[in-house]
């Protein structure tokens, strides 16, 4: 485990990445309060806000009609998913005009390696990436910029003077202004974590900073603990290399779809998108699961398992089984479905069945043969010209391509 002198990692963090997107593609929008919506609907909450609308109160997350109330010249604009991604390249290749970019974390979050000669003159890198994204994307999406001796460290110091900061936290001056935070600026510890932590008699950073990395590892349950511990004292964290394990797509689902009905559409195009993302990554599944969700976030589950399998006919066939056994079971009404196809094997490992030229297996090659055409052929003209079966456009925007915390669509995903 190394521990480094000096700074070598820049995190760039943007502020309010959807709603300043929108101020910055819709200048009519600039200087208003503004939400930003997953779907055209009253019965949603906000998954951006910005500065202005913090200003007055309004947080990531809120109701609609909440926020309405708080706000009546709330402006709110479904979330463009699509628009977003060509920014997020546009800035990532603005970014390597000064350095390259180590990885993208999310959306609006990428770390820079600096080298040691580099490391010296930071604050200065710092700036000029600050300033390139002003000046070729547009001084509207700005972003905070953080700078340690790792990436955690790094990326706590982009947090600290938001919006539009500029913070070091260099290895000599640690803990520093990491006694100030709360345990919950912390990336990784969230409320539940903190609990357990407080029932352990750990209050507050200085608590935290004063434990062993052993003890951390206890606390948590799991290495995750030690590699915290390690990350917050300026060593370097190598993590594994992790294996794609599922691909899925959920959606709340619009009043007048919560029959079982409704969410046996939705689900069809949900697969349907789940799958060619699949295949794109040239995986097949050996397990469909399925969620139907009431209010109380109670409801259904079911799952089927079947042999690697990565064609549309037979993956929407085992949905509808599923299906079949929730309206057995008396699932009538569903405010959310999901799907995920999982236990995922890479195609290249799936050897032929010498024995197995029956009909069927002749017939299911053609189908996976066609699945591939088919994706082929939507993706190159973005948008769905083949589909199995009936074809339905779920109210309220997106059906599956939507950006995840850790992951940003492909342009065939839209």
């Amino acid at each position: 485990m190394r521990k480094p002198t000096g700074l070598e990692r820049l995190y760039v963090d943007f502020d309010s990445f959807f709603a300043s997107a929108e101020q910055h593609l819709q200048p009519h929008l600039r200087g208003r309060p503004v939400g930003v919506i997953p779907v055209d609907s009253e019965h949603t909450g906000l998954i951006a806000v910005s500065r202005e609308a913090k200003a007055l109160g309004i947080k990531r997350g809120a109701f609609v009609r909440d926020a309405r109330k708080a706000c009546p010249g709330l402006v709110l604009v479904t979330a463009r998913h699509e628009v977003y991604v060509e920014l997020h390249r546009a800035i990532v290749e603005t970014i390597e005009t000064v350095l390259p970019v180590k990885a993208v974390c999310s959306i609006d979050e990428m770390v820079c390696a600096l080298l040691p000669s580099e490391g010296a003159r930071a604050i200065e890198i710092g700036r000029q990436v600050k300033e390139v994204i002003a000046s070729r994307i547009g001084p509207t999406l700005t972003c905070s910029v953080g700078l340690g001796p790792n990436d955690l460290l790094a990326k706590i110091a982009a947090e600290m003077e938001k919006p539009d900061g500029l913070v070091a936290l260099h290895p000599a001056d640690l803990p520093g202004r990491l006694l100030s935070l709360e345990l919950t600026d912390i990336p990784g510890i969230a409320r539940g974590n903190a609990a357990r932590l407080a029932r352990a008699g750990i209050g507050d950073m200085a608590a935290l900073w004063s434990l062993q990395p052993k003890e951390l590892r206890r606390l948590w349950g799991s290495v995750e603990g030690e590699r915290l511990w390690m990350g917050l004292h300026g060593y370097t964290v190598e993590r594994p290399e992790t294996r794609r394990r599922m691909f899925g797509h959920g959606r709340v689902l619009p009043a007048d779809w919560r029959s079982l009905n409704g969410a046996y559409a939705a689900a069809r195009v949900l697969l349907a998108k789940a799958s060619a993302r699949m295949r794109r990554a040239g995986f097949a599944a050996r397990a469909l699961a399925l969620w139907l969700t009431d209010r109380n976030s109670a409801g259904w589950y079911g799952e089927e398992r079947f042999q690697p399998t990565w064609d549309d006919p037979s993956l929407l066939a085992s949905l509808s089984r599923l299906f079949l056994h929730a309206e057995r079971e008396d699932m009538r009404r569903s405010r959310s479905v999901h799907v995920t196809l999982h236990d995922l094997v890479p195609m290249a490992e799936i050897e032929a069945d010498l024995f197995g030229y029956t009909p069927e297996a002749q017939l299911k090659r053609r189908m996976e043969y066609l699945s591939v055409l088919a994706d082929r052929l939507n993706a190159s003209h973005r948008r769905t010209l083949l589909h199995w079966g009936p074809q339905v456009s779920i109210p309220g925007g997106y059906a599956g391509a939507k950006i995840a915390f850790n992951r940003i669509p492909d342009a065939e995903d839209f």
